[in-house]
């Protein structure tokens, strides 16, 4: 009797995995059928203010970008989640507030070659210094608890994310700082500011020299074989600590760099501006986490929802949602579909 109850479950069991798999497909499509049904009537209703909010998400997305790269990049070699990221990159804003306001004295009133020249002063400074403590996290923290249960350097990582932010508290103050309008503040089409297409054009050459950097050097051609098979990667004469060291540290000059555009454009920073790291990660999972590609595509996917949110005038929850929603987006992916939207399922990774 047991056994022709046991084969009588067996078609059931094998259906459901369907039925499930059908049923995230079309409350998928719903809601995508709803924001888009959203976003078109407020496109119908105000093209113009359409038009300057999705300017502003991508801004927003491009900042994020470099920002959720240092955290996939870490996760693709070693599979873990840096949650000090987000205050390298709160760093990256104080050095480069140090560098241009502190030392150059950059406020807006020099002639564009000297502004120029000292914004890539301040954004290098920024980017040597958040790789190095980068790097240092690493050597320091991370490498002895390589071979710890995963909650060991998961839980390093949050303290240390502490230690930065009351770090940043102490040399630079509790209240906000910040170097002034350095950039343009021309408007150009659609109320953009002239800083923020810098800003973007700024992001771009980064992200290309990464792409490059990780598809076509000898050092990237490390990382993957690490990220691939750690162990295989040592016995093929890769020397893992290195490799692993490199990624910390080109993790840090990313944030540091987005540190450096971030103040730029917003022209203040906080010791708590860390926190902007939640978002970076939750677009790097969105994306697909260790997917450089879908990293790129989620920050631009939380940019536009972060500036629709916040800007758009028709039934948009508000500025005191965003971050509801945000993590919401990321509660629903890591349910029905954890890999992300350009990642592999565990199974094919192999």
């Amino acid at each position: 009797m047991a056994t022709e109850t046991q084969t009588a479950r067996r078609p059931v069991l094998a259906v459901l995995p369907r039925v499930t798999g059908a049923l995230n497909r079309v409350l998928t499509v719903a809601l995508l059928a709803l924001l888009v049904a959203w976003l078109v009537v407020n496109l119908v209703q105000s093209p113009s203010q359409f038009g300057a909010v999705a300017l502003i998400g991508l801004t927003n997305g491009s900042l994020y970008a470099l920002i959720a790269l240092g955290y996939t990049l870490v996760y693709g070699i070693i599979e873990l989640i840096n949650f000090a990221h987000g205050d390298v990159f709160m760093w990256g804003t104080m050095i480069t507030v140090t560098v241009a306001g502190t030392h150059l004295g950059l406020n807006g009133s020099q002639s564009g070659a000297v502004t120029l020249l000292g914004v890539l002063a301040a954004m290098a400074c920024a980017m040597a210094f958040c790789a190095t403590l980068n790097a240092g996290i690493e050597r320091v923290a991370l490498r002895r608890l390589r071979d710890a249960p995963r909650l060991a350097p998961l839980i390093t990582t949050l303290g240390l994310s502490y230690v930065l932010s009351n770090a940043a508290q102490f040399f630079y103050g509790p209240n906000y700082t910040g170097i002034g309008a350095v950039l343009p503040g021309k408007v150009l089409f659609l109320n953009w500011p002239e800083k923020s297409l810098i800003v973007i054009l700024a992001t771009i050459p980064l992200l290309l020299v990464l792409t490059y950097v990780v598809r076509f050097t000898r050092q990237g051609r490390a990382m993957r074989a690490v990220a691939q098979d750690m162990d295989a990667a040592r016995m093929m004469g890769v020397d893992v600590d290195r490799t692993i060291s490199f990624t910390f540290a080109l993790a840090g000059g990313l944030a540091g760099a987005a540190g450096t555009l971030y103040l730029l454009d917003i022209t203040t920073t906080r010791f708590d501006l860390g926190q902007i790291g939640l978002l970076a990660f939750t677009a790097a999972v969105l994306g697909g986490i260790g997917n450089l590609t879908g990293a790129a595509l989620g920050a631009l996917i939380i940019g536009f929802i972060q500036a629709f949110n916040e800007g758009l005038s028709w039934h948009a929850p508000g500025e005191q949602w965003t971050t509801s929603i945000v993590f919401s987006i990321l509660i629903l992916i890591l349910v029905f579909r954890p890999q992300g939207i350009l990642g592999q399922p565990e199974a094919d990774r192999a």
